[in-house]
């Protein structure tokens, strides 16, 4: 049977075409949330080529992170450091979500950007396994960005969609733009604030997209995203909540690990 066939019709497609699907992912990460796994499908389907990428570049080969990675996928526990022993890999027991979230704000605010030398809210990233609850999306956005950014009576900001926007705020663009060339997913900070004009200047890498106030409901708050988010991404630094009801599937554990080059969990 060619596995190749028309949806509409369920018929083999008309004549032979040569199509190149060009696309680098993980086939371990999770699936979309739309409809379909079309690329493992391809892949198990052995009727194209398929190249796999062994080698390590986002960590080290011997870091806990690739070890835990793997355990993870063979349906094994994180593997962690004794107490008080250095590593790329950490977890920090708490039983109560509201110790979880304290103690999450304060890695993200002081301990680590301390350690590391690195900037709270461009270098470190926090993955949630859900949107909604006190350890969800959007409660630890606004947590985060009343520790790291909080508001100023000198500065302006503008409330939209839910979100208050602040200038230095992380933020992540939520569908695609093409006419911006600015794509779901993509991360950015916001630059400018222009209440006269009522436009949001964001920065994403070195390349500055200006918003119409009413174009920001495609922008969210970024301190925290979902994991579904952050695959194809990496971050120097990753800290993300866990409670034992959101620790059970390997997709969420596997990607969730794999983001960072150093990675915390509370």
């Amino acid at each position: 049977m060619n596995p190749f066939l028309d949806i509409n019709s369920s018929q083999p497609c008309g004549p032979a075409k040569t199509v190149l699907i060009r696309r680098c992912a993980h086939i371990d990460q999770l699936p979309s949330v739309g409809p379909g796994i079309v690329l493992r499908h391809i892949i198990e389907s052995k009727v194209v080529p398929v190249v796999r990428l062994t080698e390590v570049f986002r960590q080290a080969a011997q870091s806990r992170i690739i070890i835990n990675a793997h355990r993870i996928n063979d349906g094994q526990m994180p593997e962690f450091a004794a107490q008080g022993g250095e590593s790329d890999f950490i977890f920090i027991d708490r039983d109560e979500p509201d110790q979880i979230a304290a103690t999450l704000v304060e890695m993200v605010k002081t301990r680590i950007p301390a350690k590391f030398q690195l900037d709270p809210i461009r270098d470190i990233q926090v993955l949630c396994p859900m949107n909604r609850g006190s350890l969800g999306i959007r409660e630890l956005n606004v947590r985060l960005q009343n520790e790291l950014n909080p508001a100023r009576s000198d500065a302006a900001s503008v409330e939209k969609f839910g979100w208050q926007f602040r200038p230095r705020d992380k933020v992540i663009q939520t569908e695609n733009n093409y006419e911006k060339e600015v794509f779901n997913g993509d991360i950015g900070q916001i630059a400018k604030i222009d209440l006269v004009e009522r436009e949001v200047t964001i920065r994403f890498d070195l390349r500055d997209v200006v918003y119409d106030f009413g174009e920001l409901d495609e922008i969210s708050l970024a301190y925290a995203i979902t994991i579904h988010k952050s695959q194809g991404s990496e971050f120097p630094a990753v800290v993300t909540p866990l409670r034992s009801s959101t620790c059970c599937f390997s997709g969420i554990s596997f990607t969730r690990a794999s983001r960072g080059e150093r990675s915390w969990s509370c």
